[in-house]
């Protein structure tokens, strides 16, 4: 499948996470989405070193400036299950307005075009590292990596571009 670009709607698709009270829910990406302007990020994995590094702190970092744009939702994707993404969250000691969703099975990567096969790697199919601005379901803005490149796909492009 071809990769989300400019101009497509997001596909639906459900993803879990845990809420403040530490209760599993299961999400689906329109009711995040629909009617409000996203951003929509995904990394290769958690606790790996550019995605805990770079690419999820910035935006944290950058979270309230992004708010301050219009930007209504930070949504986090990685192809990890939902425990993983949890004890990453919490490895954050502020986590603004981020929400870490897990796509165990990289269902949700698939139907967006972004997997990565990592398998030689030992890692197995993971997500392309990306980050959409989406308004309305619409996808606006699509930064999206070559490889472990991390050069397009950080809070800072996306501020750009609001």
């Amino acid at each position: 499948m071809a990769p989300i670009t400019v101009g497509d709607t997001i596909p639906d698709g459900t993803l879990a996470y845990f809420d403040e009270n530490d209760q599993m829910q299961q999400v689906s990406v329109h009711s995040l989405a629909a009617g409000k302007k996203v951003v929509l990020f995904g990394v290769p994995g958690a606790f790996t070193p550019t995605c805990s590094m770079k690419h999820v702190p910035s935006f944290i970092e950058k979270s309230e400036e992004l708010i301050s744009k219009g930007v209504e939702e930070l949504l986090l994707i990685s192809v990890n299950d939902p425990f993983v993404m949890k004890a990453w969250k919490k490895s954050y000691s502020e986590t603004k307005n981020v929400k870490f969703l897990a796509d165990g099975s990289a269902t949700y990567t698939r139907a967006l075009g972004l997997e990565l096969d990592l398998a030689e790697k030992g890692l197995g199919v993971r997500s392309r590292r990306f980050a959409l601005l989406v308004d309305n379901l619409k996808v606006v803005v699509a930064n999206i990596e070559s490889g472990g490149e991390f050069t397009v796909s950080g809070a800072d492009e996306i501020l750009a571009a609001l």
